[in-house]
């Protein structure tokens, strides 16, 4: 029989604090109250974002002071737009992870290298506070604009980032329209024995974000941008011609394409027919894409939004990329390994307490024996029970190759080809492949 006095029946209370200054209660004031030097604790971003994003947004909140503590009611926009250059909203981040253990630790994955998830968050929260600082106006008496992420053209990984060696990121606006804004980022990490800037670096991504008024919510037009340096006016040209591909991509080549695909759409479907009229006779190296599908949910919380209340486009790329991730782990039965975010879209907003479900499927492969490709499809839903609707808010295209080393452990491994069961499916993968290609052609014809 265990005594009264052991260890086991003590009761003891173990103190919880708050562990982010940033969200301290402010001091009181003589008369009581509470001095006003921070927004209130409903207006800040979710705590449970990287320490990196927390930072980002903890600087740009000081640019949108006036609109948080003491929100003009009928202020007037932006009056006349300003003449910016790339090197007035060129903002730097720097991991200290060599000697930093903690951060080292919140960015570790199994494989001692940087969670891409979390890069992803810290690329979009730091691609919006460019953004922010470009569209920053200076007088006190307009209204800020609101600043979302539109699209994330591509996130290329270049090389592996480890988790044991600083990592710094750099990016600045490099081209405008009306009223969206173009940011690109590199991501760079060197050692001793590779201090060339072209080998050190590791990522580069390219953020579009829009702005609009925060009173209407209509689109509002943005400062302008004037390049300086040589690479910012080629990088300025590039932006511009990518621009001018989606608008005529986005126009009458569209039913051209439609008119053309029949051909193409009856050889994807045959191996599908197949499968389903006929499994036994069906291609063992082969896969139905419904087969090849994992789905998510969650409850969108408090936690996980911006400092405009919503959820944030970086959390969202994250889980995102999670569910992409253990697609392609269950589909290739090898560890996968992350070469590019193809294309992202953000088609609505995401608030806080939506049901969002996550659905995922591989898209296609391409079977090269020396490094065959996997394109996963993750399209976002928020889901309306009560009301039965579903929307979708997000697609995402990611593509990952295998681990070399996990590949040299499995002789003759070779991924299976996805075929598509429906004309739906057929389509997807046609006009996936095709804007695939159509931006390669741009790329190789610059």
């Amino acid at each position: 029989m265990a005594s009264n006095s052991s260890p086991s029946n003590s009761n003891t209370t173990i103190p919880v604090v708050a562990t982010l200054p940033a969200y301290e209660i402010p001091p009181l004031a003589q008369d009581g109250s509470h001095c006003l030097t921070r927004k209130p604790i409903s207006l800040w971003p979710g705590m449970f974002h990287s320490p990196v994003t927390q930072a980002l947004w903890e600087a740009r909140s000081q640019m949108f002071e006036r609109l948080f503590l003491d929100p003009p009611i009928d202020a007037p926009p932006q009056s006349e737009l300003l003449d910016k250059t790339p090197s007035q909203s060129r903002t730097t981040i720097l991991y200290n992870f060599s000697t930093d253990f903690i951060l080292r630790e919140q960015y570790r994955d199994p494989w001692n290298e940087v969670r891409i998830g979390k890069l992803l968050e810290d690329l979009d929260a730091l691609a919006g506070t460019i953004s922010v600082k470009h569209c920053y106006d200076v007088d006190t008496t307009t209204r800020p604009l609101l600043l979302v992420t539109a699209s994330v053209d591509k996130i290329v990984l270049k090389k592996p980032i480890s988790v044991d060696i600083d990592l710094k990121i750099v990016g600045a606006v490099i081209w405008v329209g009306r009223s969206s804004i173009e940011i690109h980022l590199e991501v760079t990490q060197s050692t001793e024995e590779s201090c060339d800037n072209s080998d050190s670096l590791a990522l580069s991504a390219n953020f579009i974000f829009v702005a609009r008024d925060s009173k209407t919510g209509k689109a509002a037009p943005v400062n302008r941008l004037s390049p300086e340096t040589e690479r910012e006016q080629m990088l300025f040209k590039e932006a511009e011609a990518r621009n001018s591909l989606k608008k005529r991509t986005r126009g009458g080549q569209k039913r051209e394409f439609e008119n053309g695909e029949i051909n193409r759409l009856e050889t994807l479907l045959a191996e599908g027919r197949i499968f389903c009229d006929m499994p036994a006779l069906a291609d063992r190296d082969s896969i139905l894409l419904r087969d090849t599908r994992l789905e998510n949910s969650l409850i969108c919380q408090p936690q996980q939004r911006n400092i405009h209340g919503r959820i944030f486009g970086g959390f969202l790329m994250h889980r995102a990329f999670e569910l992409a991730f253990s697609t392609a782990y269950t589909f290739a039965g090898l560890v996968p390994c992350f070469l590019e975010v193809d294309h992202v879209d953000f088609l609505r907003p995401v608030d806080v307490g939506d049901f969002l479900r996550f659905l995922s499927c591989v898209l296609y492969t391409e079977v090269n024996p020396d490094q065959p490709l996997i394109t996963i499809e993750v399209v976002a839903h928020v889901t309306r029970p009560e009301l039965r609707s579903s929307e979708v808010s997000n697609t995402f295209y990611f593509t990952f190759t295998v681990r070399p080393e996990a590949k040299a452990m499995k002789n003759g491994f070779r991924i299976r080809n996805v075929v598509p069961a429906t004309e739906e499916e057929a389509r997807r993968i046609l006009e996936r492949k095709d804007a695939q290609a159509l931006l390669s052609t741009a790329v190789v014809s610059k």
